[in-house]
């Protein structure tokens, strides 16, 4: 009893604490007479912390971080790397627009907007298409978890770090999981792949289109014909690529596509644009159990967006700055035409890989046509220390990256995505590389 007593005592203290803090302030919290204090009150200029020690000396006080109370230093950067890109001033603009609530009418309005310019960028019909809140990352999970269930069947093309990402998570969900192992910086045969899933015969393929740690754009044409014969669901991550490769959702018969916000699209990261097909979406009805997650489900996710007949129902809060920012990015690409984009890429990217190799550099992708058009792969020469290099240029306010997973130390990677992809932008960062390197030869 003593115990509980003394329990209660250090309590009243800690609610008198606050109030004694509220009243030096200046304002009137109401009357507190009655709440007398157990210890007499001294220093009364004492910090508040320094109360909190004395009146509640079992409490774990967090002191104010003083860091907080400036401003944060954000430097000018010029990104060339593999992601996030610089945005335009009209993506940045979008987002000093004012807050409205999630299922505000206007604010429903711009999400149907922002549909509108997914079924654009992917070229498709499908009537489940949505920006889902999470990054690239986010729709790879939400692929898998709608699509697939325990114990079925997934063959995963692993050319790079993302099929071996888009592998873990299917293990993870307790899938039976065959890779069909592709060196880095080449592509899947067609033939062969349709060996593999006569043999296999899955639910599911994943490819990712654009592999961002190889460099490499993979062919689609032939995949999903092979899946659509052998009754499989093809998933294809185009996270890298969007915008930058030829890629026609509908006319590849492609049953599920995610991508990304922050790459050729120049918006920031946090959203994740998805689609599937009706192929799909009869997949995810037809489950056995129910979508183990409910922040992932793309029926649950698609109503909120509106693909639906009923009406919008609360899911979740959605990020509604970075929503306005994709629309404002595509808008860009609708003002330029999704067509001209991709082969302003190309042709950008021929002109990249000239001035490189006029200079004595080798490209990692050996085959041209399986280069990707937005991220440029190239060898580390021998005696020079990529990140040394690196860090150089980030000194002058540029950034390229290193390699990522298994080219890790051996290529650099740089960026050329959506608006950065331009002539005169490109003679600056390949001038700038080129310099950087030479200096750093041994």
């Amino acid at each position: 009893m003593l115990q509980f007593t003394t329990m209660r005592i250090a309590a009243r203290d800690c609610v008198r604490l606050s109030l004694r803090s509220f009243a030096s302030s200046g304002a009137t919290p109401g009357r507190v007479s009655s709440l007398q204090p157990l210890l007499p009150e001294k220093n009364s200029r004492r910090s508040v912390s320094q109360k909190a020690k004395v009146v509640c000396p079992d409490a774990q006080v967090v002191e104010a971080p003083l860091e907080l109370l400036q401003k944060a230093v954000v430097p000018k950067v010029k990104l060339y790397g593999p992601g996030p890109s610089d945005m335009p001033a009209s993506v940045q603009q979008s987002l000093n627009a004012p807050l409205l609530g999630h299922l505000h009418p206007h604010f429903l309005n711009i999400m149907k907007d922002v549909r509108s310019g997914l079924q654009y960028v992917f070229q498709t019909r499908n009537k489940l298409s949505f920006a889902l809140s999470g990054t690239g990352h986010a729709g790879m999970e939400c692929a898998f978890v709608n699509l697939c269930e325990r114990g079925d069947r997934v063959l995963i093309i692993k050319n790079g770090i993302w099929g071996a990402r888009a592998a873990d998570l299917a293990k993870r969900l307790e899938l039976d999981v065959k890779v069909l192992d592709v060196p880095e910086g080449a592509v899947a045969d067609v033939e062969h792949f349709a060996k593999v899933v006569k043999e296999f015969r899955p639910l599911a393929v994943f490819l990712c289109h654009g592999e961002s740690s190889t460099g490499v754009a993979h062919p689609l044409e032939g995949f999903g014909e092979v899946c659509r014969n052998s009754g499989a669901l093809l998933i294809v991550d185009t996270v890298a690529s969007l915008g930058a490769a030829p890629f026609r959702c509908d006319d590849l018969l492609v049953d599920c596509v995610y991508s990304a916000t922050q790459k050729c699209l120049n918006a920031p990261p946090g959203l994740a644009p998805m689609s599937f097909n009706d192929r799909a979406i009869e997949k995810i009805r037809s489950r056995k159990n129910r979508v183990p997650s409910f922040y992932f489900d793309a029926l649950e996710i698609g109503n909120y967006w509106g693909c639906f007949e009923d009406a919008p129902r609360y899911h979740h809060t959605a990020p509604i700055s970075t929503v306005y920012s994709l629309r404002a990015a595509l808008s860009n690409v609708v003002q330029e035409g999704i067509e001209n984009s991709v082969e302003r890429h190309i042709e950008n990217s021929k002109y990249l890989y000239q001035l490189l190799e006029s200079n004595g550099f080798e490209l990692f992708v050996q085959n041209a046509e399986h280069r990707l058009p937005c991220l440029t792969t190239v060898k580390v020469p021998e005696g020079v220390q990529w990140k040394q290099v690196n860090d150089a240029l980030m000194q002058k306010g540029l950034e390229i990256s290193g390699g990522l997973g298994p080219t890790a130390g051996k290529i650099w990677r740089i960026g050329t995505f959506g608006d950065n992809s331009r002539r005169e932008k490109i003679d600056e960062v390949s001038r700038m590389f080129v310099e950087e390197v030479n200096a750093h030869r041994k």
